[in-house]
């Protein structure tokens, strides 16, 4: 029991570590919380400080994920574990996330868990990542919305464990990505409103499809 306490507190304590921080005081002090949607994710550091920024902020919260799920359940035990070590990476998947949402060390104002889901699911279920990649570029490069693609790449992910992996739905691996999707969309919940209202960001540098389709 006390194994699976640490894991999952060490794991959660890893979503804290928020790139946005990292890479904020690296370039002067920049905080992103007083910035754009005040959101310390990889999208509002692309918005508010160029790409450079966004791609060193995006690899910190994604490698974060990769560990918290691949190293975490690994390491030592006190005694016998209360979870397999595959049910114990699902736990600590949950926990990184939830740590990069809602970070204690930054008052609770985190990212919206994307970029560190990421990184869990390409150690978690690997083979779903071109599906949910390629469904989050093809929104994105159709509509301009970063959060309609996100949201639809997170139901691909639901959808993909219904139909296509060994586990299905009704398993650890179906548990875990429904809460997660359920987190993705509750995080976006005022980009669904905005996105209902017609008065969504888009971004209109990557619709492709319309520059190539002019008149």
């Amino acid at each position: 029991m006390i194994d699976t306490l640490l894991q999952t507190a060490l794991a959660y304590l890893i979503g804290t570590v928020m790139g946005g921080q990292i890479v904020g005081a690296l370039r002067g002090g920049i905080d992103l919380r007083k910035l754009g949607s005040g959101n310390l994710g990889a999208t509002n550091a692309l918005r508010t400080q160029g790409a450079g920024f966004a791609l060193a902020v995006l690899a910190i919260d994604v490698l974060k994920g990769v560990c918290a799920t691949w190293l975490v359940p690994q390491a030592p035990t006190l005694g016998t574990p209360l979870l397999s070590p595959d049910e114990q990476a699902y736990v600590c998947g949950v926990a990184v996330a939830v740590g990069h949402c809602y970070p204690v060390t930054a008052g609770f104002r985190g990212g919206k868990g994307v970029a560190t889901l990421a990184g869990v699911f390409g150690v978690l279920l690997t083979a779903s990542l071109p599906w949910l990649l390629g469904s989050f570029v093809a929104v994105v490069v159709l509509s301009g919305y970063v959060s309609l693609a996100t949201i639809m790449s997170t139901l691909v992910a639901v959808l993909y464990v219904t139909c296509f992996s060994v586990s299905g739905l009704f398993s650890a691996a179906g548990a875990f990505t429904v809460a997660m999707a359920l987190l993705v969309i509750w995080k976006h919940r005022e980009n669904v409103r905005r996105l209902l209202a017609g008065n969504e960001h888009r971004f209109e540098k990557a619709m492709v499809w319309r520059r190539w389709h002019k008149p």
